[in-house]
């Protein structure tokens, strides 16, 4: 069962400070968060998405996807496959690489040091949805690059490397993990905008746009004056939040499914 929710927050964000950020003039923004391989969860929310954007007349609209496509979930193959086959033809989409895409990336060039941090966190549920037994990773003289190569479509590969570092759009940076703050846009570093946690989340400071990023979870979007933070943990909680822009407003879209209990990592 999919359960949706909108709260909206008007012209003035949460609390008094009015917000200095602007989405680009006649364009209207979404974001959404870390997917992690629940395609029975971002499809609702992208069809929500249509369903709001329908009825509010010609505009141009672009969806912007924050990194950690895949692994965790059960789905992650057939996420690739649904943005590659039925790709949303209302908006522009525009993709960001997560620090999951990278590992999913150096285990396809056969980067051995990285596969054990890779299939603990996330990649064993990838390799499942290639067809790959979860247990296969135990068998001796398992070979991870082999495997990939034998099951994982090239397009997968080819499309996730395509996936660029951040996305500025009007007033606000899209970006997977955030940046490292006094440090110009210009100069940040590809490590930093898909790992990045305690510094750049601890820091008040005005970074000159409002960065919106997902890769550290909350229970609840975190909506501050400087950084909206939209990762609401879709592979364990089972619920994928987006986040909508137009003009100075901004507002939260999410949708409700199954809980994994079950399912842990960093």
């Amino acid at each position: 069962m999919i359960g949706f929710l909108k709260r909206a927050f008007g012209r003035d964000g949460v609390g008094a400070a009015v917000n200095p950020y602007r989405a680009p003039a006649g364009a209207r923004l979404y974001a959404i968060g870390d997917v992690h391989g629940r395609l029975d969860l971002l499809r609702p929310l992208v069809e929500r998405i249509k369903t709001e954007c329908a009825a509010t007349g010609e505009i141009a609209v672009h969806l912007v996807f924050l990194g950690d496509l895949i692994d965790r979930g059960a789905q992650s193959a057939q996420v690739l496959d649904y943005l590659l086959d039925e790709r949303p033809a209302f908006a522009t989409c525009h993709f960001l690489l997560g620090n999951h895409e990278e590992a999913f990336l150096r285990a396809w060039d056969g980067e051995t040091e990285n596969d054990r941090f890779w299939i603990e966190y996330g990649g064993r549920e990838t390799l499942e949805s290639y067809g790959i037994p979860g247990t296969a990773v135990f068998r001796r003289g398992f070979s991870l690059y082999e495997e990939m190569r034998a099951h994982v479509p090239q397009r997968h590969v080819d499309f996730i490397r395509s996936f660029r570092e951040s996305l500025l759009l009007g007033g606000y940076l899209f970006v997977h993990a955030g940046i490292r703050p006094g440090v110009p846009l210009d100069e940040q570093s590809a490590r930093d905008q898909r790992w990045i946690r305690t510094s750049f989340l601890r820091d008040a400071r005005d970074h000159g746009v409002r960065v919106v990023h997902g890769h550290t979870i909350s229970e609840e979007p975190e909506v501050l004056p400087n950084r909206i933070g939209i990762d609401t943990g879709a592979y364990q909680t089972g619920r994928l939040t987006a986040l909508g822009l137009e003009e100075d407003r901004h507002w939260l879209l999410s949708v409700q499914g199954d809980a994994d209990p079950g399912v842990s990592g960093a």
